[in-house]
């Protein structure tokens, strides 16, 4: 037995298997780790870049409240840097 599956037996809120959620035409990459949810824009510009959601609340986010942080994240961007407008 290895240790992802003893964790995952365990504790399987700690870290999930990496979930894709495309809204629009932009794909991001999301994983729930404990109770935070990272999501990486995978389809931007920038490698890696992205943002989290955290808190006791971010574990209980449905697929549509996901998909509506992606949206206000995206409505952000500065489509010249493909990163948050300043």
């Amino acid at each position: 037995m290895n240790v992802p599956d003893v964790v995952h037996r365990v504790r399987p809120w700690v870290v999930t298997e990496p979930a894709r959620f495309v809204v629009g035409d932009e794909s991001f990459e999301v994983v729930r780790d404990g109770s935070t949810i990272h999501l990486t824009w995978v389809s931007g510009p920038n490698p890696s870049y992205g943002f989290s959601v955290g808190g006791s609340g971010a574990i209980a986010l449905t697929d549509g409240e996901l998909r509506s942080a992606i949206r206000a994240f995206l409505s952000e961007i500065d489509p010249r840097t493909g990163y948050l407008a300043e």
